[in-house]
């Protein structure tokens, strides 16, 4: 016998109507709670781009914890004592987004049509080497290949490595990335000799002018250069991101200069990269920090990019002319491909009227090598080789930046050729694509995972490892002195 059913809709309907409020409840609160970190913890702009990093140009300066011993690779170098430096552990992640790269390009009026700029349309000098067969070859064009030798110091050696691309010493297990070097196709690429480039810079100065990655670099060139001399430090800025070393004994000073913009810029934020406003960029005004040292340097290496994603005011003439990515302001969105387009414009519109007697570089912008994600919601770089060419993709903010880097690169060098201004690209980027090796990823922090396997650390995959790949500038950089 079929049994008859019975309904009770009222019921029912009192029980869908408690779980959809429920539901609101819970929609509701979510929406709050995305404000709160949103009021509390501005990001600089909607990009997934590095430049949002938390970490990009924070300093870490302190010793090791006592009870924890830093890791060292003894066997590749038999002098020098022990040095630990510092990193600090987090398990925080940051807010998840769901603008993509694309996306937020698009909004803010940066996807432009292919760039006619390449690297064939630069002047031909930059970037030459002896070739083989007695010509001239493409320095940056080639492939990493194994160097059993591995890197000249390590972080036992070398007092000069911060904590947060300490990677030996912060717990990276594995050691493969260290044993690599750059080799151009067609060419002999020599490895650095510290003591014969010492002579070669003797009574010289070297300066980097840029942001963390090119304190990144100059940390990579005191190590090395410090196998033959110590280096003593003779500057410090309060936050320690301009400094200057000398090597006594040849009267060879390398300074950093922070200039992440290059141009007059006031920034609003605190040590982890956190903004309270906009940035405020002056784009006919350049940076006192390095145009009142420039003519006294004989070697300099100039970097920007990554800096002009983030929501920055623009100004000519002391008047606001429109911005990069300020919804909540009432002006023209002009996009940070015309911002760094403007500076780097005015950049090298003053080294080419300087008339410096000197060597001038402009490297290219590193790319990032985040997977499966960015750094705020869950990417990684876990890779422990170098990658194969054509396996890597630049992300559409890297291209966009490289863009207006070779086209204004361009420009610029046809004047600084008849100007005689020695004016040099140093085209790192497609180099530097192959390595998603190299960098700290949740090494970046002292032993990240040593109370919890499981623990959810921020990668860094911006930053390189010291020793690591960035080793391999300072060969192409000698390289270029050399036969420049």
């Amino acid at each position: 016998m079929m049994k008859k059913v019975s309904f009770n809709w009222k019921s029912w309907w009192w029980s869908l109507s408690k779980h959809n409020y429920l539901v609101l409840k819970l929609g509701v609160s979510a929406l709050l709670l995305g404000l709160v970190f949103r009021f509390y913890l501005p990001r600089s702009d909607e990009f997934s781009e590095v430049s949002d990093f938390p970490f990009q140009d924070t300093v870490s300066l302190a010793n090791a914890p006592s009870d924890s011993p830093p890791v060292y690779i003894s066997s590749l170098v038999n002098d020098g004592d022990p040095i630990p430096s510092n990193g600090t552990q987090t398990s925080a992640v940051a807010p998840e987004s769901s603008i993509s790269r694309e996306e937020s390009a698009a909004k803010n009026g940066d996807i432009a049509p292919e760039s006619s700029s390449s690297r064939e349309d630069s002047d031909a000098r930059n970037g030459e080497g002896e070739a083989e067969n007695g010509g001239k070859c493409n320095l940056f064009n080639g492939d990493w290949v194994p160097h059993p030798a591995g890197p000249v110091y390590t972080n036992e050696t070398c007092e000069w490595i911060e904590g947060h691309q300490n990677c030996m010493r912060n717990g990276r297990p594995d050691t493969g990335y260290l044993y690599w070097r750059w080799s151009p196709k067609g060419c002999e690429l020599p490895q650095l000799n510290p003591e014969g480039f010492l002579e070669l810079m003797r009574n010289k100065a070297l300066a980097l002018i840029g942001d963390s990655i090119s304190r990144n670099h100059v940390q990579s060139i005191i190590c090395i250069l410090s196998k033959v001399e110590k280096a003593v430090q003779i500057y410090h800025d309060e936050s320690y991101k301009s400094r200057k070393w000398l090597f006594p004994s040849y009267n060879f000073t390398v300074s950093v200069i922070w200039s992440p913009f290059l141009g007059e810029a006031a920034i609003f934020e605190d040590d982890n990269g956190v903004s309270s406003s906009e940035v405020e960029l002056q784009l006919d005004k350049l940076d006192g920090a390095w145009t009142e040292q420039f003519k006294s340097l004989d070697y300099v290496m100039f970097s920007s990019g990554e800096w002009y994603v983030k929501s920055t005011i623009y100004y000519e003439n002391k008047i606001v002319v429109g911005c990069h990515n300020c919804p909540k302001r009432n002006l023209t969105q002009l996009g940070f491909v015309y911002g760094y387009g403007k500076v780097l414009s005015s950049v090298f519109n003053y080294i080419i009227e300087s008339n410096h007697s000197g060597m001038i570089f402009f490297r290219t912008i590193t790319p990032d090598h985040f997977e499966n994600g960015e750094w705020f919601n869950g990417g990684t770089c876990n890779r422990t080789e170098p990658a194969k060419e054509g396996e890597f993709e630049r992300n559409i903010l890297n291209k966009l930046l490289l863009d207006v880097e070779l086209e204004e690169f361009k420009k610029a060098s046809v004047k600084a050729s008849e100007r005689g201004i020695n004016l040099r690209l140093f085209d790192i980027n497609p180099v530097s694509l192959l390595r998603p090796d190299g960098h700290p990823g949740p090494y970046r922090f002292f032993h990240p995972f040593a109370k919890d396997k499981n623990a959810k650390v921020i990668n860094d995959c911006l930053h390189w490892c010291l020793p690591g790949p960035i080793d391999s500038w300072n060969d192409l950089l000698v390289e270029m002195i050399v036969n420049g």
